[in-house]
């Protein structure tokens, strides 16, 4: 496990350029709910498009594309790597401890959604982060994230990660 993250060291794989990836992920941020659509089926959506590009950030373009989905202005709460109160803070953590290193998996079943009236959404779950590409997946931990809605467009403006912990093989599937 890293130190500052409660993840896995992994060697430092490059994933290939996935364009097509990219792009699908700056889609999903204008994406609002539409008729018959509920609000955890948007969040759902908007936690794969992050996480597709936070799996692929070696590549830096995957990386451009995860920024995107945060606001300048995000505050990141770790329990074990501390406070970042930046978007530009979050990345370079980012850069330096998870990309290329391991990837995040959403935990099935785990994924709650809370509407923030005229604001946007609270996402709660569980994940797991395993090695690139198909490496063990050791490190677990649970997660809060705030979503801001502006217009459609769909921005994290807090996020906490914490109670990072070991991943045993009885750990649920990933959806």
């Amino acid at each position: 496990m890293h130190a500052d993250c409660g993840v896995p060291q992994m060697n430092n794989i490059r994933v290939p350029i996935i364009g097509v990836m990219a792009g699908m992920a700056i889609h999903a941020l204008g994406h609002a709910a539409g008729p018959g659509e509920s609000l955890a089926a948007v969040i759902e959506q908007q936690d794969r498009a992050v996480f597709d590009a936070f799996n692929r950030c070696a590549d830096p373009g995957q990386l451009k594309a995860h920024e995107a989905f945060f606001s300048e202005s995000v505050e990141f709460y770790h329990d074990t790597g501390g406070v970042t109160w930046s978007r530009d803070a979050m990345l370079a953590n980012t850069r330096q401890y998870a990309c290329g290193k391991y990837r995040r998996e959403l935990v099935a079943g785990s994924l709650r959604v809370y509407p923030i009236k005229d604001f946007g959404a609270i996402e709660q779950g569980t994940h797991r982060f395993c090695g690139i590409p198909d490496g063990p997946c050791d490190g677990l931990a649970d997660f809060t994230m705030v979503w801001q809605s502006d217009s459609g467009r769909w921005r994290i403006t807090r996020v906490l990660s914490y109670g990072h912990r070991a991943a045993h093989a009885a750990t649920a599937t990933v959806e």
